[in-house]
């Protein structure tokens, strides 16, 4: 049977709401993680660390005012609701990033439990999110949209950019970390990829 074929389950306004706060929670405590350890991701969040770590600017902030260029293409690509949804995501994650250092103190933490830990964290929220049909923009946005302009391959060019950031975060971190931020990219990764499947999950927002 084609997955299109089988009865959908509309979310409701309070469940896409919960999905909201449960998922940008579980991002901004992965990001916690990787604060602490010096690690970093791909992505705008990616950037926004490289940012941090360069300049001292806070994650949340400079997360926030990355993403703001990306709008536009959002609302091209994917429409107005998936964009106030995606903005109001992005919005919450800035705070939670800011508000979780004060809500949890962490005096040591393992690095390499950080990276797993933290991907997997960070991966947890965005398939909350994606299932209530938010996202947390940036650049698989921009990817997107150079395939449908130009025909470039989204995830080549996802794959590059997140490239380009693990090269540059070499010049200001270890090179243990950046490996480390490899392997807590590859879990997050791997949790979106083996759950968030055609005809896996069929609530729509």
């Amino acid at each position: 049977m084609d997955p299109q074929d089988l009865p959908t389950d509309r979310h409701r306004p309070h469940e896409d709401v919960m999905a909201m706060l449960v998922g940008t929670l579980f991002v901004a405590l992965g990001v916690s993680f990787y604060t602490q350890a010096m690690l970093l991701t791909g992505s705008t969040a990616g950037l926004a660390f490289l940012l941090q770590y360069a300049t001292g600017w806070r994650f949340g902030v400079g997360f926030f005012l990355i993403n703001l260029p990306f709008y536009w293409l959002a609302i091209r690509r994917m429409g107005w609701s998936f964009t106030l949804r995606t903005f109001v995501a992005i919005a919450l994650v800035s705070v939670f990033s800011e508000l979780t250092a004060g809500w949890i103190r962490i005096e040591w933490l393992q690095p390499l439990y950080a990276a797993l830990m933290g991907g997997s964290l960070i991966g947890i929220g965005m398939l909350v999110l994606f299932r209530h049909r938010t996202s947390l923009g940036g650049i698989n946005i921009l990817s997107l949209y150079l395939q449908d302009r130009y025909g470039w391959r989204a995830g080549y060019v996802q794959l590059g950019i997140d490239g380009g950031i693990m090269l540059i975060a070499l010049s200001m971190l270890p090179l243990e970390r950046v490996g480390l931020s490899v392997l807590g990219a590859v879990a997050l990764n791997l949790i979106i990829a083996l759950n968030h499947k055609p005809g896996r999950y069929m609530g729509v927002s």
